[in-house]
């Protein structure tokens, strides 16, 4: 885990990417730009298909993206949209990246 969070950390501070929160496995963060996050995701799966895993092991993000905005509070940012990025990253595959733009059919 700790290479993990140190590659997705870094690819963050490359793209102007915040970190806003961790559960289990995962990195929240947000961007300026739907772009800059589009583009740190690629670069994450590729920091992560590069990297040289212990016992030549793969590991491979699932990696969710939501297009919505988020608003500063006091008590940290509000908004769904981190639930939502955490829920699509939760159906694709590891090594793939998806967008969701704003259609969710979910029923939690």
């Amino acid at each position: 885990m700790a290479d993990h969070h140190r590659l997705i950390r870094a690819v963050l501070a490359e793209h102007g990417g915040e970190e806003v929160g961790t559960q289990n496995d995962g990195i929240l963060a947000v961007f300026a730009s739907l772009r800059a996050c589009a583009d740190a995701a690629i670069q994450m799966q590729r920091a992560m298909a590069s990297h040289a895993w212990p016992a030549g092991e793969r590991v491979r993000a699932r990696i969710g993206i939501d297009s919505g905005e988020v608003s500063p509070m006091a008590a940290g940012l509000s908004g769904p949209h981190g639930r939502r990025a955490a829920r699509i990253a939760a159906v694709v595959h590891g090594g793939q990246v998806q967008v969701g733009w704003r259609i969710w059919a979910g029923t939690g």
